[in-house]
């Protein structure tokens, strides 16, 4: 009696195509010979060592990172391109993209299972803290299900990071051009956390070029944008105000 009521306490609170791990099933007064008896059973599948969904159920690369963010505390979320996807903020850019970017801090890394399970797209991690972690992160409802991911202030600047060599510089402008109600005070405090000169000379280029009007009620008074040129491209065109060597197709837009 006490199984089944344990079995139907977990399957209740055990939404469809969500993943759960060891932790939160022994939290749930799930033992660990339970838990073998209820994969005995076909009431639960494991896709890794101590990981878990129910039988026949599809799961999806957010179920994966849900569980990473609520049930083991991980600081990870959906950023860059993605993110502005999510936002529905570039869709009509790239509508054949299937690479998942996802943002941690350096220490952060993602558990074997999550690696090595097929989630069907590819997962782009990446590991960096040159923005800090509780600045511009938001929750974000996909498919009846809540996690983490970047708000499009922050997403942006995930997309300047990754280029000229993992993202198409164009293409971020492209981007920011789309990004016509950024939240001037979440800017501001963004470029002044922000430890990439780089990142923060081309968003403001950008954000010139693209002559966004909340640009203007942003103060730069504390942001650091540091010395000396940044080469983004060879042989490039270079921008005296931003000191940056940019490509001839970007400042020819």
């Amino acid at each position: 009696m006490q199984k089944k009521v344990k079995i139907k306490k977990l399957i209740k609170s055990f939404q469809r195509g969500s993943i759960v791990l060891s932790g939160w099933l022994e939290q749930m007064g799930i033992s660990k010979s339970l838990r073998q008896e209820y994969v005995k059973n076909g009431w639960l599948t494991p896709i890794g060592r101590g990981v878990y969904k129910r039988f026949e159920d599809k799961v999806e690369w957010y179920a994966g990172l849900i569980a990473l963010q609520k049930q083991a505390g991980f600081q990870v979320h959906v950023g860059a391109l993605t993110a502005l996807e999510m936002l529905g903020l570039s869709h009509y850019l790239r509508m054949s993209e299937n690479k998942i970017y996802l943002f941690s801090p350096y220490k952060v890394n993602l558990p074997t299972w999550f690696k090595q399970y097929n989630w069907k797209q590819e997962i782009d991690h990446r590991q960096t803290s040159f923005l800090s972690y509780d600045v511009g992160i938001i929750g974000f409802n996909h498919k009846n299900t809540d996690f983490l991911i970047s708000s499009q202030e922050r997403a942006i600047m995930e997309c300047l990071y990754l280029t000229p060599e993992n993202m198409d510089i164009v293409e971020c402008y492209q981007l920011m051009e789309t990004l016509v109600n950024l939240q001037p005070d979440l800017v501001k405090k963004l470029l002044e956390n922000c430890n990439s000169i780089k990142v923060k000379r081309l968003f403001l280029y950008m954000a010139e070029k693209a002559n966004h009007p909340w640009l203007q009620f942003i103060d730069l008074s504390n942001v650091d944008l540091g010395s000396g040129n940044r080469q983004i491209v060879k042989n490039g065109v270079y921008n005296s105000k931003y000191q940056l060597t940019l490509p001839k197709e970007l400042t020819e837009l």
